[in-house]
């Protein structure tokens, strides 16, 4: 891999990095931030009022991923991933000064809520806009490995939000957090995204792109061209359903399931989640390379079977996990079963796709799964939790990862075919490598 491929891999996955440091620093904080913008009263309502509106955010992904999709394909990567960030930043600083229940009344919760409306919008662009860069700027051999920095970039940027909360909590005491602390993460997000807006300006497009013809297409990023490839739409929804409920689950609601759930100390509790995302985080590129050998429906197959089966057992132990170890060593294991899906789900889409719809492709359907799955898996458990029907939600998360492998099953390999081929109606009912054909 040369250098200015590296190069692109870099610009993309720190932005990338920063995108989801906002995103995920609202779940992280929110425990802090919950009481300040509604009534007191009941503090596990109040952090579900506070959680649905962090799902709201996600119902807005299906709007920025056809938004921004469009302009990836119609005006090219880099045009979208600088237009993400810059909502991210505008985003962050909304956040950062939003008024409280006490000075504003609902008036806050306004704020808050514009805020993750911007949120959504960027974050619905941007997992497609970097998936398709990142998977355009690798050699052919080795898009399995480039893209899986998009997870490392996602999680390194959690990693940053956790480490963060672990430093406030030791330097801070927890009246303080709750009054202003949690503003601190926001104004470092803000801070942090304009530094890539300058790095995007700057960044290259990619070859794929550039010589592909795409732009001079006139249906390019158009709904009526994504229609038709409506399979391919389907099929990412299928695909993602599974692996975003399983990913969410133990990465944004870990930490309040320890504490919440567990009886965990919230310092203890985030030092799990963060050591945990830290060797998950470097498992990334490993997996990412072991796709590019073997291909990529494999490590999808062992996902939706580990998930399938040992997210009941894994839950059940985590609520009875007391101390660091054997809650890290739990964690750990889930996240294990979770790169098989999170490693290389970025560029499977994105082989899905011909050049001049692929970030369309890959943001709309992508975006709406999130909604309907990833964005309330949070809201889902605490519903659970507060119908004293816990355990349902274990069987929610294993039951989305069985519909998922009936996917991973039947879908074709993609690690061998080329970017730069536009697929035509017939060539998507065309056998897979392995002599099946694709349903």
């Amino acid at each position: 891999m040369g250098r200015e491929q590296w190069k692109k891999i870099w610009v993309g996955s720190a932005g990338n990095m920063v995108e989801w440091f906002d995103w995920f620093v609202y779940a992280t904080f929110a425990v802090y931030f919950a009481d300040a913008f509604f009534p007191k009263g009941n503090d596990t309502a109040n952090l579900m009022n506070t959680m649905g509106i962090f799902a709201v955010g996600f119902f807005m992904r299906p709007v920025g991923g056809w938004l921004l999709g469009r302009i990836g394909d119609r005006r090219g990567r880099k045009a979208a991933l600088t237009l993400t960030v810059t909502l991210m930043s505008a985003s962050a600083i909304l956040i950062a000064v939003a008024p409280t229940y006490r000075v504003a009344g609902y008036g806050g919760v306004a704020v808050l809520l514009v805020a993750r409306l911007l949120q959504g919008l960027s974050v619905g662009g941007e997992y497609a806009a970097s998936a398709t860069y990142l998977t355009e700027a690798s050699d052919p051999g080795r898009r399995g490995f480039a893209s899986s920095f998009q997870y490392v970039s996602m999680t390194a940027g959690q990693l940053v939000g956790l480490g963060l909360l672990i430093v406030l909590q030791h330097t801070m005491s927890e009246d303080a957090l709750h009054s202003w602390g949690w503003r601190i993460p926001f104004i470092v997000g803000a801070l942090g995204a304009a530094i890539v807006f300058y790095l995007r300006r700057n960044m290259l497009e990619t070859e794929v792109y550039a010589e592909s013809g795409a732009a001079l297409d006139e249906d390019r990023g158009t709904l009526k061209a994504l229609w038709g490839h409506r399979r391919e739409a389907f099929l990412v929804i299928a695909l993602t359903m599974g692996g975003t409920v399983a990913y969410y689950t133990y990465t944004t609601y870990l930490t309040k399931f320890l504490s919440k759930s567990a009886g965990m100390p919230k310092p203890t509790a985030s030092l799990v989640s963060f050591c945990a995302l830290f060797v998950f985080m470097c498992l990334q590129p490993l997996a990412g390379m072991l796709s590019d050998r073997i291909g990529r429906r494999p490590l999808l197959i062992t996902f939706a079977v580990g998930s399938t089966f040992l997210t009941v057992p894994i839950m059940t132990m985590l609520k009875h996990a007391g101390t660091f170890w054997p809650a890290f060593g739990l964690a750990l294991l889930a996240l294990v079963v979770v790169t098989g899906y999170t490693s290389i789900n970025a560029c499977v889409k994105a082989e899905l796709f011909p050049t001049g719809i692929r970030a369309l492709g890959v943001a709309l359907p992508y975006a709406i799964a999130n909604a309907l799955f990833g964005g309330t898996a949070e809201y889902v458990a605490l519903w659970f939790k507060k119908a004293d029907m816990e355990s349902g939600f274990y069987w929610y998360v294993a039951s989305c990862a069985a519909v998922s492998l009936v996917v991973y099953l039947t879908m074709r390999e993609t690690r061998t075919i080329d970017l730069n081929r536009v697929a035509a109606p017939a060539e998507r009912s065309a056998p897979r490598a392995d002599g099946v054909p694709a349903s």
